[in-house]
């Protein structure tokens, strides 16, 4: 099964701004700096800029409205990047990049998301805090089969076959806001999991390495391997 996920990885390192923004803009070429300026004045007068993207824009993002997505720092050339991360939250702004002119807008902001892994000894290890139970998010996303045979009773079985059903409702079932662990076999089927979660608004995702089959060859060799 493959789940849409547009997130990047992340190995534990995050961007000197520590924030994302969603980004919109249009493109035109360096000589057309008239056509900017009227563009810039109609959607200060109301005119949606994702329409005008998909009129007048030359960058490929027009076919979506000029949406660029959440974006960080070092994604971007150096003069956009600027201008956009600068740029308070609705305000059109006009900037120059060796593509041509663009006339950007930032509609939201948001602390970096975070996707680590995280190995199976230094979850044991914080497994042994209730409050770290108490607070932190696990998921199991293999199958009933696999549980049966293998598992960790503080994991919460959302197997990946039934996606259908528990997607949808992932964000009132649980909160983007806490520490969420996912875990499968072998660590494959879990950054999936983990990567999708990422894109429903998901601030710290951590993949556990190796699945439980590494846990119990790290860890804990009561529980069985298959």
């Amino acid at each position: 099964m493959a789940l849409k996920a547009a997130a990047s990885f992340s190995s534990g390192s995050s961007s000197e701004a520590g924030r994302e923004i969603l980004v919109q803009h249009l493109l035109v070429k360096e000589d057309d700096q008239k056509l900017l300026l009227e563009l810039q004045k109609r959607a200060a007068n109301g005119e949606d800029l994702s329409d005008l993207a998909v009129e007048y824009s030359i960058c490929p993002s027009k076919e979506e409205g000029g949406m660029l997505g959440w974006v960080r720092k070092g994604q971007m050339v150096p003069e956009f990047e600027e201008a956009a991360f600068s740029s308070p939250l609705n305000k059109l702004v006009r900037c120059k990049t060796k593509f041509g002119w663009h006339l950007l807008q930032v509609l939201s902001e948001r602390e970096e998301s975070v996707l680590e892994q995280i190995q199976p000894n230094v979850l044991h290890e914080k497994m042994q805090n209730p409050s770290f139970l108490e607070e932190a998010q696990l998921i199991d996303v293999r199958e009933p089969d696999e549980v049966a045979i293998a598992s960790l009773p503080e994991f919460e079985v959302l197997p990946l076959r039934q996606f259908g059903n528990w997607g949808p409702e992932i964000t009132t079932k649980f909160d983007p806001r806490k520490d969420t662990y996912v875990m499968c076999h072998h660590g494959m089927r879990s950054m999936q999991v983990a990567q999708w979660l990422q894109t429903q608004g998901f601030r710290r995702v951590y993949n556990v390495s190796g699945g439980i089959h590494q846990y119990a060859v790290k860890v804990d060799p009561s529980i069985p391997t298959y």
